[in-house]
């Protein structure tokens, strides 16, 4: 430490001798040093700008492979060295501002030898007279006995006389404190000093959150972790280490702010970088962690998540796996289970992200239905290391987002499973089915837009099964078999979507004030999403329509029941996807309202063929633009008034839109069981 602080301490002399006040040099010393280092903070400036710049791409990466640590760290690396960004640069400053405050500990303790530059030998000289044992470890105290004139000058030498005018010159106060003393040692009014340097940080910290652009971007844990240690330290400091030092720590923490303000000034931060991208992929990876998360909150779901983990890959021979986001989406996949096993006896071994999935249930009257509950943080190493013949899933993106198909097996055989008869190329992300080496298609517009977007794209040509829709021939045998409640006056169900510009946020009062004439009874039945995200809202349109009768108005906000759906004679909509279901289960027509169109493909327009969820809407019913408050009236009349013509006329198109209806699904019952066998005589 002597030799790294000798250069220090010429710099320190240098600031005594341009303000001639200790304090003063102190905070001249430390301008100086920021000065110095500006460089080197100006790097450390450019490479966090680089790391927020990549930010975006990290967020999608650690999206992308949630769960696989190793391959997360080598798509960082890769993103780092094709950035030139040093994950390290930021340690320097802290190395840097560590070796300064030894320094500046040393400097102030031994001010003989690196300020006033007083020889050793004259050290020692007055050391002897003012009767202390350690000339380097007590220098404050000998500066301190020759101030207060304790010693005897006759027998010092020419140097040590100098040297102790020199001393006798020197004034170690500021503001009426002695630089010199421990505040813990003196305590009284000392006590001040570590309650400023405690403030001093916690104000540069604050300042850094919003300014730094590294630090602006960490996690709340994080910003507040670095503000309670950086307090913490600087109250240790401030109490235990001399006063002078104390003093440099606070100029130290006041310029760091002044220092960032500059560098902003230099290169703009906030100009480099895409914030807009940087939100999103913010949200993306939020939204899985918050997935993630409530897979994790009850512990014996953890010991049955490990437990059904080790059971699945202790199986030898998986030749057909199935795999469900949740309870809800077993509906999509009965048909298919039902007729495998009726016609096999090949076991189906169902993985759902639902600890509470139906299929629990009917796997204890089943054998051959092999239950597992795997969250998402699993499952994501699980699909990596999967070894089966078949997988079967209704979710799409595959190794487009974090489900990837096996490292293990090339040879796996992707199928999805539709669970909406909507097009392919405008309700699904650009993509989301390229990966997928077999498609079960509801019907014939799924099967064009797969065929346009494999030319398009130039992605492989998948096995095309016409698969229909079973979960819709089994909603229309429910509504043939239901019991049909007579209206003394027609029904009206308004049942919209709850994105961006949805018929409650748009059309919603013009619907309302034309038809609570009492010549309807009018049931509001909003999304439940829409209840969950907007319920403030939701509660302000129920208040303002408080004073209408409930046999003319009533808001449906219990979900558990969807009765009212399929009793109604008339569904109004916007681009909700409940309009075809309601429409082909009962034949009866809808009123759509053109509001913000629903696609997740802004690219659709590629394709050049129009989504059927477009195209159907004219063949069953009427479209109204959402400002189009004179055609409410004659609309609904008009619809209500020609139900049987509807009625033919959607059977028409249910006929034309979905493959075989009476039939759905048989054709991928066949196919999976063919496709087995093929593979069992391969292998």
């Amino acid at each position: 430490m002597h030799y790294i602080c000798i250069p220090f301490g010429w710099l320190m002399q240098l600031s005594m001798t341009v303000v001639g006040n200790y304090a003063l040099a102190i905070v001249f010393f430390t301008l100086l040093t920021k000065i110095i280092l500006m460089p080197v903070s100006l790097w450390v400036h450019v490479n966090s700008i680089k790391m927020v710049k990549i930010q975006p791409s990290i967020n999608y990466a650690t999206a992308e492979f949630y769960g696989d640590k190793e391959r997360i760290a080598e798509e960082q690396t890769k993103l780092y060295k094709k950035a030139g960004y040093n994950p390290f640069a930021s340690v320097i400053p802290l190395l840097l501002q560590i070796v300064l405050l030894m320094c500046v500990v040393y400097i102030i303790k031994e001010p003989l030898t690196y300020i006033l530059k007083i020889s050793d030998d004259v050290c020692m000289e007055l050391a002897k007279v003012c009767g202390v044992a350690d000339f380097r470890e007590d220098q404050l105290a000998i500066m301190d006995i020759i101030a207060q004139g304790k010693i005897s000058t006759a027998s010092l030498s020419a140097n040590a006389l100098t040297a102790v005018e020199s001393i006798k010159s020197f004034d170690l106060t500021f503001l009426g404190l002695s630089l010199n003393v421990v505040p813990s040692e003196a305590m009284g009014i000392y006590i001040l000093v570590p309650v400023v340097a405690g403030v001093s940080s916690f104000l540069m910290c604050l300042a850094q959150n919003a300014l730094n652009v590294l630090q602006k971007e960490q996690s709340a844990l994080n910003k507040y972790g670095v503000t309670i240690i950086s307090v913490g330290v600087s109250l240790i400091l401030g109490f235990f280490v001399y006063s002078g030092v104390a003093l440099y720590w606070v100029c130290s923490n006041v310029l760091a702010v002044v220092v960032q303000v500059i560098l902003n000034l230099i290169i703009n931060p906030w100009k480099k970088v895409d914030k807009e991208e940087l939100e999103k992929s913010r949200q993306k990876l939020a939204e899985l962690k918050s997935f993630a998360k409530s897979d994790d909150k009850d512990k014996e779901n953890k010991k049955r998540e490990k437990a059904d983990y080790k059971r699945f890959f202790s199986v030898v021979n998986k030749h057909l796996v199935f795999y469900s986001e949740k309870s809800g989406f077993f509906k999509y996949f009965e048909t298919l289970i039902n007729g495998i096993i009726s016609k096999s006896n090949v076991t189906i071994h169902y993985i759902t992200n639902d600890p509470n999935d139906r299929i629990f249930e009917l796997a204890k009257t089943n054998k051959q239905i092999q239950p597992y509950y795997i969250g998402i943080n699993k499952l994501i190493p699980m699909m990596m290391k999967m070894d089966a013949d078949i997988v079967v899933m209704t979710t799409p993106d595959l190794d487009n987002l974090f489900l990837k198909r096996s490292l293990i097996r090339k040879d796996i055989e992707y199928i999805y499973v539709p669970h909406d008869m909507m097009s392919a190329h405008m309700g699904f992300r650009e993509g989301a089915f390229n990966n997928f080496d077999t498609f079960f298609a509801a019907g014939p517009h799924l099967k064009t837009e797969i065929r346009a977007m494999e030319k398009m794209y130039k992605t492989k040509e998948k096995t095309i099964v016409e698969f229909g829709y079973p979960y819709m021939k089994k909603l229309a045998d429910s509504y043939e078999q239901m019991e049909k409640v007579e209206h003394e006056k027609p029904e009206i169900l308004i049942a919209p979507s709850w994105q961006e510009d949805n018929l409650l946020d748009s059309c919603i009062d013009n619907l309302l004030t034309t038809l609570c004439d009492g010549k309807y009874h009018v049931i509001v039945r909003p999304h439940p999403e829409y209840m969950k995200r907007f319920n403030e809202k939701m509660q302000n349109l129920m208040s303002r329509y408080s004073n209408i009768d409930e046999s003319i108005l009533t808001f449906e906000t219990d979900f558990s029941k969807d009765s009212s759906i399929y009793q109604s004679d008339l569904l109004i909509t916007d681009w909700s996807g409940i309009a075809y279901e309601y429409s082909f289960a009962t034949k009866k027509p809808v009123l759509f309202f053109n509001t913000k169109l629903k696609m997740l493909n802004t690219n659709w327009e590629k394709l050049d063929l129009v989504p059927v969820e477009i195209s159907l809407r004219s063949k069953v019913g009427i479209n109204l633009e959402k400002d189009d408050k004179e055609g409410i009236a004659p609309s609904v009349e008009k619809l209500l008034n020609s139900q049987e013509e509807y009625r033919q006329a959607i059977t028409t198109a249910l006929y034309e839109t979905v493959y075989d209806f009476e039939n759905s699904g048989a054709k991928g019952v066949q196919y999976i069981l063919n496709s087995l066998v093929s593979k069992s005589k391969k292998n």
